[in-house]
């Protein structure tokens, strides 16, 4: 069977140095307070591997140094103690969870009520249509892998509960809104009309 080549220049552009990360340019709105920003992001979002333009886009992976591969996305979520996002749903990709650092809590379902902790190299992977939020569990800063797979990423794929949206709401009034305008809906839960 034939093989591909690969040039050392072009295998450049399938690399990410962690060092050289930067979170997400979504997550830098001084306009959202950071508590409202904390109910919806990791507190820092670092895209490893984002979708081929021709799979769809997202802001969860724009600026990805790697860009496709098969579908998938990663991203590396860094929390400090007791940080983390929400409940929301991911309607027809899989999260697949893995501790590099620290200690975190999975919770699922609509309510969170049903939770695992996971330490160090810990995996879980959350199917779609169930609710799930993740936080960092430890006395120290966390580091957790988060790949999607198995659907389109986009913004149409994620809500967050109506809870999330009452959480950002309380930070600030209507400040919801400002994540609505770049797509995020807060129905996770809700019957369809």
């Amino acid at each position: 069977m034939k093989t591909n080549h690969i040039t050392p220049e072009e295998m450049t552009k399938r690399v990410s140095k962690f060092k050289e990360l930067e979170p997400l340019a979504i997550q830098k709105d001084a306009n959202i307070p950071i508590e409202g920003r904390d109910v919806v992001y990791a507190r820092q979002l670092l895209s490893v591997i984002g979708l081929d333009p021709a799979e769809g886009n997202t802001p969860i992976n724009a600026g990805a140094p790697i860009v496709g591969a098969g579908g998938i996305t990663m991203t590396h979520a860094k929390c400090p103690p007791g940080q983390g996002p929400g409940l929301h749903n991911h309607v027809n990709t899989y999260e697949t969870f893995t501790v590099l650092e620290g200690q975190f809590e999975v919770s699922w379902n609509d309510d969170g009520a049903d939770t695992i902790i996971l330490e160090k190299f810990d995996t879980i992977s959350v199917p779609p249509g169930v609710c799930r939020s993740f936080k960092n569990s430890g006395k120290t800063d966390g580091l957790l892998q988060v790949i999607i797979s198995g659907g389109v990423h986009d913004m149409n794929d994620i809500a967050f509960t109506p809870a999330a949206a009452d959480k950002i709401n309380s930070v600030e009034p209507d400040l919801v809104k400002q994540f609505e305008k770049v797509g995020f809906k807060f129905n996770a839960g809700l019957a369809s009309d």
